[in-house]
């Protein structure tokens, strides 16, 4: 049987689903969180005199006592800031430097971030809605760091945004081949700003949830991970699924209409409990696509599973709170759900 050609019904379906349509959420209006105002630690360590580096570092650090040994131990991976430790004054100088014509780039791009402040906002009081606990960062700063550094990171008193990740699919560095070595094009079609505020609320799903689930079963891992999408349906509702799940509109129009297949895939295809790790990497690792199905079909097709599976079991027990549902055991999301697409 043409398994390729069973993979391709329907793939015109269910338009809207490329993008997400808006779903209802809480009000959260009510929600009082702090307005986020977004400090510039990029503009102002671009701003100091490379010749007079220590001097510049230690006003730096009266200014983002938080964030700067932050940035210059682990984000430039010098070591801690001080005046002996040379190998982070070198380190600070030629990065500093040698990244100018990229802070010059981003420069344009990011003048004003309003339109961030807004979704971040929002986002905060979402995640404050459903887990009012839950300390949000005290500050929030944007920052350049270089192209394998984080693009975004949570420390203890900050929300820090690596611009550098953001700069759109477009920008030379990702096109060259070093950036493509690190950044294939289907990881950096995604570095364009409309990702940012869903790459933060990852963040804090992760900082919430911790991710132990790396060593499980295949079936476990995908229901694992795909619970953190199921958690970010609940801090951005109104953001497309596209731009939670990374997949491009066709992919995810391929999925949606072929949800029942791809499930029927897995099992006549692979064990749900195998533990080999080039297996459980085919299903939910990055990747251009998935091996043994058709070129439509994205990397990470695991994922998005158990992102179906969750959806299905929270559908049937309304009760429970995001809190709950993130500690319920994945094996027993797996039994109870009886997922079973058509």
């Amino acid at each position: 049987m043409d398994m390729k050609r069973i993979f391709l019904t329907g793939l015109p379906l269910l338009l809207l689903l490329a993008c997400g349509h808006k779903k209802q959420g809480p009000d959260v209006s009510g929600v009082m969180v702090e307005d986020v105002h977004i400090e510039r630690f990029d503009t102002a360590f671009f701003a100091l005199d490379s010749n007079n580096i220590l001097t510049g570092l230690h006003r730096l650090a009266r200014e983002f006592p938080w964030f700067t040994n932050d940035f210059v131990a682990n984000v430039l991976g010098a070591g801690p800031l001080s005046d002996t430790n040379r190998v982070a004054l070198q380190a600070s100088r030629q990065f500093m430097v040698s990244y100018l014509p990229v802070k010059d780039s981003l420069e344009g791009r990011y003048r004003q971030l309003g339109w961030l402040e807004k979704e971040l906002k929002n986002g905060f009081q979402h995640v404050k809605y459903y887990f009012p606990k839950y300390p949000l960062p005290r500050k929030v700063v944007c920052f350049i760091g270089p192209f394998d550094g984080p693009g975004v990171a949570i420390t203890p008193f900050a929300l820090a945004i690596g611009l550098q990740s953001w700069a759109g699919k477009d920008f030379p560095f990702y096109l060259t081949g070093k950036g493509q070595d690190m950044y294939p094009l289907y990881i950096s079609r995604r570095f364009e700003p409309a990702y940012i505020t869903a790459g933060c609320m990852k963040a804090i799903a992760d900082d919430l949830f911790p991710d132990n689930s790396d060593n499980a079963p295949l079936i476990e891992q995908m229901i694992g991970k795909g619970r953190y999408w199921w958690l970010l349906d609940k801090f951005l509702p109104d953001a497309p699924d596209s731009i939670k799940s990374g997949f491009t509109a066709r992919q995810l129009n391929w999925c949606a209409a072929n949800e029942g297949i791809i499930w029927n895939f897995f099992l006549t295809n692979t064990d749900l409990f195998t533990i080999d790790p080039e297996i459980i990497k085919n299903y939910i690792g990055e990747g251009p696509g998935t091996q043994g199905m058709p070129d439509v079909a994205p990397g990470n097709i695991g994922v998005w599973t158990g992102w179906q599976i969750v959806k299905k079991y929270a559908d049937a027990h309304s009760d429970l709170t995001p809190e709950q549902l993130m500690r319920i055991p994945v094996r027993k999301i797996f039994d109870e759900a009886k997922y079973k697409p058509k």
